[in-house]
């Protein structure tokens, strides 16, 4: 396995994971929010992740690895003798010739919330209706710390995955003196 690819991989999660707490972070700034710019009531938001199609230049390097005179060359994701073959080679199901042709994850969607809102009896807020409620937001504050949690922790066992492979890049140059 390419090392550059599992930091590479490792790096998107880190940039998913992220932007996973900013959204958390958002529902929480507006757990109290009534109205928002456009007269509505916040609604809660969550982020969908996929899987990370590689890039254009993964797919050049497959191609440049298997072209020329000769016999066919196996690149790193085609061998099957790989001393890492089974878990970060295969998650790409249904691949080509065996292929991963996944690489790492990527948020696709900020999807809203359908959960009903919260009604209070506040009838001197300014947004009161004329009962006497007000409307707010559908944001659980415990379900988003432990949605923060998650993804702090996602984050940090990420960070260690690319000093992990960072450590293994420097015993391999030490090996080598």
């Amino acid at each position: 396995m390419n090392i550059f690819r599992a930091m590479d991989i490792s790096a998107s999660a880190l940039t998913a994971q992220r932007f996973r707490m900013d959204v958390v972070g958002e529902n929480i700034a507006n757990a109290d929010t009534t109205r928002t710019a456009d007269g509505s009531v916040y609604r809660r938001k969550s982020v969908v992740f996929q899987e990370r199609p590689l890039t254009f230049t993964d797919h050049m390097q497959v191609a440049v690895s298997n072209s020329g005179a000769g016999a066919y060359r196996t690149h790193h994701y085609d061998n099957t003798r790989s001393f890492a073959t089974a878990p970060i080679q295969n998650f790409g199901y249904g691949a080509p010739y065996g292929r991963n042709t996944y690489g790492g994850v990527r948020a696709v969607e900020i999807t809203e919330s359908n959960q009903p809102f919260k009604t209070v009896y506040d009838p001197d807020h300014p947004d009161a209706d004329r009962d006497g409620y007000v409307t707010y937001p559908n944001v659980d504050i415990e379900a988003e710390m432990v949605n923060f949690i998650s993804a702090t922790r996602s984050y940090e066992a990420n960070i260690t995955a690319i000093n992990n492979f960072k450590n293994i890049a420097m015993k391999a140059l030490d090996i080598g003196r």
